[in-house]
């Protein structure tokens, strides 16, 4: 999955000449609103949606787990897949404006599904993407994410976990009864308030380790180069360690070719494809490039300043890394956790019942939410080693179809791409109509 997914990254770049570069417009537009133009809800808001989905334990825990097993070395590996992983995520969301439906009662359905039935005429693929897509949300976006959030409250607080998952339960439960547009309101204010938040504690960590900052970019480079030891306090990292998991670490928290952002990316009220497609890529700019960046930093900056911190285990490394700021440190770092996992868990709960309605109908989404509800507070109090396997394997099932659509139609890419962004068409509106379909 690391060579398909990396593959896929480099081969969009190269085809839709270097989308990364409109970064800036991309932040802009997401930040304007085409109220007069199909979709449900705002491209921020889908823009947040996505984030909330995106944005997890992984890029904390994750990212120290990265730099424990691969060194500092990982750091720059990770940054840079989510830079090239900013053009697969482009051609996502361009897809999934380009292919989307919509429903008797006017609402907006899309993503790899549609992609593969009505771009490839695909359709036995298109529902084996939304069964791996059904399944992997029960483990990445469900019961590691309850489990995170009530494994931190009894360590710190001594909270019991079957209280945290009747909370939990009960607090989604009460979100994802109003729809997508329920679960945009609350990730509209919830996603810039912890981003924000967990961005200043990494910034205040970083302020305190100044003086180390230049030997923490300096080993950090040397490290994803290097066959030898990284030293600086770290040992036995290697380029092909550094690599390995800086790599994975990108590429999965991210989750850009994994075919879950652009679900809610269809709903987004847009002019064109390409808008939407350059709002959805700055999403992994944000996840990846800030957010995953910024903690690498401060991990690395960390042990540098304190040799002593304990970095052979992810979990310790962060924590011993927040704690430098007295009393509010474990503060900052327990509430990016509670939210990072709290909205993935809503963000994913929409890619799921999208998936189901197109297996079975609106029928089947109110069924799927006793699941999804009674999941949250059995992750809450179970041994998930198991899980976590499985949700990887699934994760990687779901993204095999939509890479091979974002392939196959990369031609289709590169003529909307000219069409509206090279040739400076931007704020024209596509005429093309949505098509009606039965759900």
């Amino acid at each position: 999955m690391v060579v398909l997914l990396l593959g896929t990254h480099i081969y969009l770049t190269v085809r839709l000449r270097f989308p990364q570069r409109y970064i800036g417009k991309a932040i802009r537009l997401s930040l304007q609103r085409d109220s007069g133009s199909q979709g449900d809800i705002s491209n921020f808001s889908a823009l947040a949606t996505s984030l909330a989905a995106t944005i997890g334990t992984g890029n904390i825990v994750g990212v120290a787990t990265a730099v424990s097993l691969g060194g500092p070395g990982a750091v720059f590996w990770c940054w840079i897949t989510g830079i090239f992983g900013i053009a697969t995520k482009y051609g996502e969301g361009l897809l999934a404006v380009k292919y989307r439906v919509k429903t008797g009662s006017g609402d907006m359905l899309g993503g790899p599904m549609y992609v593969l039935e009505r771009g490839l005429k695909l359709k036995w693929l298109a529902v084996l993407f939304c069964i791996f897509t059904a399944l992997a949300a029960f483990g990445i976006g469900n019961t590691v994410q309850s489990n995170a959030i009530s494994m931190l409250l009894k360590e710190t607080w001594g909270i019991s976990t079957w209280l945290t998952g009747a909370l939990l339960a009960a607090m989604v439960g009460a979100v994802i009864i109003f729809g997508l547009r329920g679960i945009a309101r609350i990730c509209t204010v919830l996603v810039p308030f912890m981003a924000v938040f967990y961005v200043i504690g990494c910034l205040i960590i970083l302020a305190m380790n100044a003086p180390y900052l230049g030997e923490t970019f300096s080993l950090i480079v040397d490290s994803a180069f290097s066959s030898r030891a990284a030293g600086g306090g770290f040992v036995g990292s290697t380029l092909m360690m550094a690599a390995r998991y800086g790599i994975a670490r990108g590429l999965f928290s991210n989750e850009s070719g994994m075919g879950s952002a652009p679900i809610v990316a269809a709903a987004a009220q847009t002019r064109n494809p390409v808008r939407q497609a350059l709002v959805s890529a700055s999403g992994t700019f944000w996840d990846t490039v800030v957010i995953c960046a910024l903690t690498g930093l401060v991990l690395v900056s960390s042990v540098i300043a304190n040799p002593a911190i304990d970095h052979t285990q992810g979990a310790a490394l962060t924590k011993a890394a927040f704690a430098q700021i007295p009393v509010a440190g474990p503060v900052i770092l327990s509430i990016g956790i509670i939210t990072f996992a709290f909205s993935t868990i809503l963000g994913w709960s929409y890619y799921a019942e999208k998936a189901m309605e197109y297996l079975g109908g609106r029928r089947s989404i109110r069924v799927y939410r006793v699941f999804w509800v009674a999941a949250i507070f059995i992750g809450a109090i179970a041994n998930l080693g198991m899980v976590w396997n499985i949700a990887d394997s699934m994760n990687a099932l779901m993204a095999l179809p939509n890479l091979i659509s974002l392939v196959l139609l990369s031609g289709v890419l590169v003529r909307e791409t000219r069409k509206y962004l090279w040739n400076r068409n931007l704020d024209a509106e596509d005429t093309d109509e949505v098509p009606r379909v039965d759900k």
